[in-house]
């Protein structure tokens, strides 16, 4: 059997649950990631048979000007992730942070790091990239 792996807002309006995840999980340290999230860097990773639990009408998109959609909890503001333009839920990226439980994922990256907060270093233990993956 399967394990399935929740997550929720900070208000815990929504919720939603996953039953695996893509073996790439970066750190993005590009401006936008950094200002979506409130921290150095965003961490996210595409899940495997994502759905919502509850809360689905709280969602909020955030359309950037490059065409990636950040969505979050219209309630208390959460980041809940990441998509491309035109994407749907199925190729969601999700901020690791939203995960009430441990889940297996390793970062393997840093990416955009040509854009870091000049407050933090990443830690060199997985690759950096100045831009995207390669």
């Amino acid at each position: 059997m399967a394990s399935i792996y929740r997550g929720s807002c900070l208000c815990g309006q929504v919720s939603f649950e996953a039953s695996g995840f893509s073996d790439k999980a970066a750190a993005c340290h590009c401006t936008m990631c950094r200002k979506f999230h409130g921290a150095a860097f965003g961490t996210l990773v595409e899940a495997m048979q994502f759905k919502w639990v509850s809360g689905e009408g709280l969602l909020q998109d955030y359309k950037a000007d490059n065409g990636t959609v950040r969505t979050f909890c219209r309630n208390c503001g959460s980041s809940l992730g990441f998509r491309s333009e035109g994407a749907g839920f199925d190729a969601f990226e999700v901020a690791i942070a939203c995960f009430d439980d441990d889940i297996p994922v390793k970062i393997d990256a840093h990416i955009y790091t040509a854009n870091k907060a000049c407050w933090v270093e990443p830690d060199g233990q997985v690759p950096n990239h100045a831009e995207g993956r390669p």
